[in-house]
């Protein structure tokens, strides 16, 4: 896979000029820290774009993925101190960091207990990132690949509209909460919430 890992001096100038983000969580991410952020720059303005409305609220957020730390403690200085902040990560060592901006929990997104029982205490919003790696063999996808994550959005985009063609939806239970979809570059976003059958009525003289 290619790396485009941006190598110039001021980070915040480089997502202000190419994507008008300035402030917020663009202007967090481009402050010193004392641990390691990784993010693509493409990423700060739909994060605030998705969630600036919950920011200073009591709210409950997970993230896939700890690492070193520093994006939970990234997410804490941008929703503040009321955010009920979840980590989940597969390395032992991430556990040290339970407690400090966020609750740690230990085990693979790839188990479906674990990963329901933490999920099962959040809601709303679920996006998913760094979906590049979908077209990569080293990550089990590729282009056209039967792994490929794209694949299952497709399904999930059918059963948002079964109301239409007719068909069962591939997933019967997710059909009921998957609200909305937004795709982006390598990033999706599933808005979760009561799905309705579509009305439709003529309001006037036609």
């Amino acid at each position: 896979m290619k790396s485009f890992e941006f190598t110039g001096p001021d980070v915040g100038a480089d997502i202000l000029e190419k994507y008008g983000a300035a402030g917020g969580l663009a202007g967090l991410f481009a402050e010193p820290t004392e641990t390691a952020i990784h993010k693509w720059h493409h990423f700060l303005p739909l994060y605030d774009c998705y969630f600036s409305p919950y920011r200073g609220k009591l709210l409950k957020f997970l993230e896939i993925g700890v690492s070193g730390g520093g994006s939970l403690t990234l997410w804490r200085q941008y929703f503040g101190p009321e955010a009920v902040i979840f980590g989940i990560d597969i390395n032992p060592d991430c556990a040290a960091f339970d407690g400090l901006s966020g609750q740690v929990r230990i085990g693979s997104q790839d188990d479906p207990a674990f990963l329901a029982k933490v999920v099962a205490e959040m809601g709303g919003i679920y996006m998913i990132e760094d979906l590049h790696t979908a077209y990569s063999p080293s990550f089990g996808g590729g282009f056209n690949a039967p792994g490929n994550f794209y694949d299952e959005v497709h399904r999930m985009i059918d059963d948002t509209h079964h109301w239409y063609h007719g068909k069962a939806p591939h997933v019967p239970a997710r059909a009921a909460w998957v609200s909305g979809l937004h795709i982006h570059d390598s990033l999706v976003v599933i808005d979760k919430g009561k799905v309705y059958p579509p009305t439709h009525y003529v309001v006037g003289i036609e």
